[in-house]
């Protein structure tokens, strides 16, 4: 008999509006092959001003599509302050003292499946098995504190991050199997010096991924009309994603700067995307009177695929730190692969699956000048430009979700 599944994801409210991500699309794949799939996540909607009506009560069961969503009030909460660390710990609390009631509409699980934006929801997946006498797994989509401390948040040497790296291991120790979305996830155990207490053969790699099937249709049915994209003598150059501190588009504004410099007209950067630091760099671009490099705003996900295979390249591009070098798992990425267009990436870094697909190329100096050189190398390598982009589209197939629920049902076997 298949086994119930609970998948334990804070934030998949989106993922009910929206009917897909990582957990929809594992749920669907689960189902299909005989499991029984249930997501639990909590009823504020992440990033947004609205939330599930639970219709005053603490927990709403919704299980009038493909598989049950269980809703977990919890309070609202804008921005990363004091109130979505409230959030975060209400969601913990009552996911756990209403997981019996849960049980008793849905039935106990045979396994959770618990998925980190924050480590309370591992936490709390763990204690919740325990008091079922049920396997655990962990996801770790996230590495905390390590990412917290290199974006500034909190101190490398604090109480703080101490607390945490103790809570990270514990969660290792205590999860049945551990699943990562970066390839360096066994390397990161053992620099962190915990191999010896945590079994690294439970230890599995499970990257991000896209439905080709949905990218495709897609393509065909949400086109874009945008002059810049589709007209006669660009060479595209497109950016999709947030555009934030994290991001840094400040490089990519000082990279058209370069390229005006070099005479390259016919180089345009595109960027589609939304973010608070777009304001500035619009002003920036404005003062530099660029008109090389222009921002298109927020689009629908359902027209990425229309963009990105536009595109003549596809720009990976993100400020650095210590997380990079466990590996890549942008979701942009798996889109721009799919799209079989050639990618260029503004940073190296270990397990690049740019080179290890050999679908683009990347540069180590992450200047103006390296990013500006970087891109009229790869738009004017036409030797190589086809095989770029059919190991792209080749190299997606890897990370199609019916490969990766293969991967996630071997280790549920392997847990259950």
């Amino acid at each position: 008999m298949k086994k119930k599944i609970w998948i334990i994801n804070h934030y998949a409210g989106n993922m009910f509006l929206q009917e897909g991500g990582r957990h929809f699309w594992f749920a669907e794949r689960l189902k299909k092959n005989g499991y029984e799939p249930t997501i639990l996540c909590a009823s504020t909607i992440h990033n947004s001003n609205t939330s599930i009506d639970t219709k005053d009560k603490s927990v709403l069961i919704d299980g009038c599509g493909k598989f049950p969503f269980v809703f977990i009030k919890t309070p609202d909460y804008q921005g990363n302050g004091r109130k979505r660390i409230m959030n975060m710990y209400s969601f913990y609390k009552n996911i756990k003292r209403f997981s019996g009631e849960i049980s008793d509409i849905l039935g106990v699980p045979d396994i959770i499946y618990a998925s980190s934006v924050h480590p309370l929801t591992l936490v709390a997946g763990i204690k919740i098995a325990k008091r079922f006498g049920i396997p655990c797994i962990c996801e770790v989509r996230d590495l905390w504190p390590l990412g917290l401390i290199e974006y500034g948040i909190i101190k490398d040497k604090s109480l703080l991050a101490s607390l945490l790296y103790k809570g990270e291991k514990w969660i290792y120790k205590k999860a049945d199997a551990v699943i990562m979305t970066v390839e360096g996830c066994r390397q990161y155990i053992k620099d962190m010096g915990w191999e010896k207490e945590v079994d690294i053969n439970k230890v599995h790699y499970i990257n991000n991924g896209i439905v080709i099937k949905d990218f495709d249709e897609n393509i065909e049915d949400f086109q874009i009309e945008d002059e810049d994209l589709i007209g006669s003598g660009n060479c595209n150059i497109v950016y999709t994603g947030s555009i934030r501190k994290a991001n840094d588009l400040n490089a990519l504004v000082d990279a058209a700067e370069v390229l005006r410099g070099k005479n390259r007209p016919e180089i345009k950067i595109l960027v589609f995307g939304e973010g608070d630091e777009r304001e500035a760099l619009e002003k920036k671009v404005r003062e530099k009177n660029l008109t090389n490099i222009v921002f298109k705003g927020e689009v629908d996900k359902k027209y990425v695929a229309s963009i990105v295979s536009k595109a003549n390249v596809n720009i990976l591009h993100r400020t650095t730190n210590r997380t990079d070098i466990y590996g890549q798992s942008q979701n942009k990425l798996f889109d721009y692969m799919a799209a079989g267009k050639p990618i260029f990436s503004t940073y190296d870094q270990p397990y690049n699956l740019v080179k290890e697909y050999d679908c683009g190329t990347s540069v180590s100096d992450q200047t103006p000048d390296s990013i500006a050189d970087g891109i009229i190398a790869i738009v004017s390598d036409e030797i190589n430009y086809e095989k770029y982009s059919h190991n792209a589209r080749e190299g997606a197939k890897d990370f199609d979700f019916d490969v990766l629920t293969e991967k996630l049902i071997r280790i549920i076997e392997e847990s259950g």
